[in-house]
């Protein structure tokens, strides 16, 4: 994944702070905290891991993907763009 390499200082930051907030789940699971803030834990977790995919999704599809013959009025990069737009749009 030549692509990530420009990334790679930004990806790894990412998924330190994704471990980390893997590290405070298991201590408040370890500590008996309330499921409320386990639940809030886990679905912050959730939405940086989704972030992290969006992220190298992305750069996969604008590094990696071959478009194909724009349709009729549409400019080149409209089928790129929409697609991206859909991967975006799933992880919110």
């Amino acid at each position: 994944m030549s692509h990530t390499i420009r990334e790679k200082q930004k990806l790894l930051n990412r998924v330190r702070r994704i471990r980390g907030q893997i590290d405070a789940i298991e201590r408040a699971l370890e500590q008996e905290h309330g499921c409320v803030d386990v639940l809030q834990q886990i679905t912050s977790c959730r939405g940086a891991m989704n972030g992290l995919l969006a992220v190298v999704l992305e750069d996969h599809i604008r590094t990696h993907l071959v478009e194909a013959e724009p349709a009729h009025g549409e400019s080149e990069g409209d089928a790129r763009e929409q697609l991206i737009e859909v991967v975006h749009s799933y992880f919110k």
